[in-house]
């Protein structure tokens, strides 16, 4: 998500850093290219309106003016001005002082708002007893889709008996069920329509009145453009919502809603989904996506990213082995496995704080093949070659080739990849104050030339 609009911004501070000094004719140009940077993005035009006048009246001060480093001024300016629209600070969910805390997921159909009710109560999981209920009896598999995810997720379900059509009866049931199974979230899944009218907001205002939710929360798909603040106004002026999801960041949506919706609204994006699976969802934060937009990467969440997958004992293993200058094929192929829990990889170099890293990406050959080729080649080891790789010779290595379906050559490579890997760790090992507590960041094995999962 953001690339084009990413790309954008670099090139147009590329162009500022070229210059010593700043006139106003430089800011106009810079805030004309701004100004259709973003609504190329398909943000909300009344909101661009806004973010460039505000930038307008920050970046003609005489401080930027006269600064030797102007281009880095207008750049914090763009930067803080984005937090702005998108709000100062994260409003993560809240809940009811009586259990059970009650949200409402509403939304258009498509829009990821079964999918997003699952992802909630798998993030909620972790501290709470959440229970999904299928309150949308409209749409065909809609009852069975959440089951199914609720299922994946290891969260309670329920839904409606058999021929049951009342939405509001399967909600007021399953208040008695929570209490049961002593459940302390309770998430419906309403209805939703192709397109907003009447009848569904009657129905929706009804099972507010009735389940008086902590959260109404709308699901707003990434990829709708502007038409998710005209959307999001509708939705808001009929149920008062608390918040938004954004739904599908990981597909080719150019962002206008994550920049418009708060402006044009003032109903705070609270949580945004960012995958496929279950796990991908969380807290929104401006911050994090200005950084994104900005082309500052996104450190912390790379961070978060690494520490849900990976285990504990894995670290202390790896750590282990480096305090003993040892480290193995068994040591690889577990970094191997925790790089492909991260996502894929080019989502994973865009979070670094490298500038020009998105373009670089697009350059290299993230072959999501080469980490099966290379886990395959490792497996088809036996635990001794694993253990003391120096006995692989001529014919281990044809076996070994033979055995994972690659050739030769590719066992060569990876044998010799992991030497440098060995080395590396090796020297890691004798820094000081590597001793004892040290702990290696899976997968950083190095990039260019030494990751033997990347070719670039």
């Amino acid at each position: 998500m953001f690339n084009s609009l990413k790309d954008r911004f670099e090139n147009i501070f590329a162009s500022l850093r070229n210059k010593g000094k700043l006139s106003k004719e430089d800011i106009e140009l810079t805030l004309r290219e701004v100004r259709r940077a973003l609504l190329e993005a398909d943000v909300n035009y009344k909101v661009v309106k806004d973010i460039v006048e505000a930038i307008r009246i920050r970046a003609t001060d005489k401080e930027v003016l006269d600064s030797i480093t102007p281009a880095q001024l207008i750049h914090t300016i763009v930067y803080e001005e984005l937090i702005s629209i998108m709000g100062d600070k994260t409003e993560p969910l809240t809940f009811s002082s009586k259990s059970p805390t009650i949200y409402m997921m509403v939304g258009l159909q498509g829009s990821g708002k079964t999918t997003t009710t699952a992802k909630i109560a798998k993030m909620l999981s972790k501290k709470h007893k959440p229970l999904v209920v299928a309150c949308d009896l409209k749409r065909p598999a809609a009852v069975e889709q959440l089951r199914v995810l609720a299922e994946k997720s290891n969260v309670a379900f329920f839904g409606p008996e058999k021929g049951e059509t009342d939405p509001l009866s399967v909600a007021l049931k399953s208040k008695r069920y929570a209490e049961e199974r002593l459940c302390d979230v309770i998430i419906l899944d309403t209805a939703g329509r192709l397109q907003l009218d009447d009848i569904l907001m009657q129905e929706l205002e009804q099972m507010k009145g009735n389940m008086s939710p902590q959260e109404i929360l709308l699901a707003v798909d990434s990829m709708t453009g502007q038409e998710a603040v005209n959307v999001a106004t509708e939705f808001n002026e009929r149920l008062k919502l608390t918040g938004v999801v954004l739904t599908k960041l990981d597909g080719d949506a150019r962002g206008g809603p994550s920049l418009a919706i708060r402006a044009s609204t003032g109903v705070p994006i609270k949580l945004a989904g960012s995958g496929e699976k279950v796990e991908d969802i969380e807290v929104f934060d401006s911050r994090r996506m200005a950084q994104r937009i900005m082309g500052m990467g996104d450190i912390q969440g790379l961070l978060e990213k690494v520490q849900s997958a990976t285990e504990e004992a894995d670290l202390n293993r790896i750590a282990d082995n480096i305090k003993k200058n040892r480290f193995t094929l068994e040591d690889m192929l577990l970094q191997l496995r925790q790089i492909q829990k991260l996502g894929p990889l080019e989502k994973v170099f865009e979070m670094l704080p490298i500038p020009g890293m998105a373009n670089a990406v697009k350059n290299a050959d993230l072959d999501p093949k080469r980490l099966r080729h290379t886990e395959a080649i490792i497996l088809s080891m036996t635990p001794e070659e694993r253990n003391s790789p120096d006995i692989i010779k001529g014919s281990r290595r044809k076996r070994i080739a033979d055995g994972s379906g690659t050739s030769v050559q590719m066992v060569n490579q990876i044998l010799a990849q992991f030497n440098q890997m060995k080395s590396m760790m090796k020297s890691i090992g004798k820094m000081p104050g590597n001793k004892g507590g040290f702990k290696m960041p899976p997968g950083m094995g190095g990039l260019k030339g030494r990751n033997p999962f990347l070719k670039f």
